[in-house]
């Protein structure tokens, strides 16, 4: 019996001025979805992240999330 590998992933969430959720991710260049709510961009990124993943035969980055910052720069 062939078992699965699962992969994590980290995916920013982002919602456009229009109110649509857009998930991107990172570790994986040009992989992103939208949504109408956070709930189905996170369902769609799950299929991008497979399709992506399959067309490219791409592997899980060896880098290590640590988190996010929001910063403020004043120019």
């Amino acid at each position: 019996m062939h078992r699965k590998k699962v992969y994590n992933f980290v995916v920013l969430i982002e919602q456009d001025p229009s109110g649509w959720f857009v998930a991107k991710v990172p570790d994986i260049q040009g992989c992103y979805t939208q949504g109408k709510t956070v709930d189905q961009a996170l369902n769609r990124v799950k299929e991008a992240i497979r399709v992506c993943m399959e067309a490219e035969k791409i592997e899980q980055s060896k880098m290590k999330f640590v988190g996010l910052q929001k910063i403020e720069v004043r120019v």
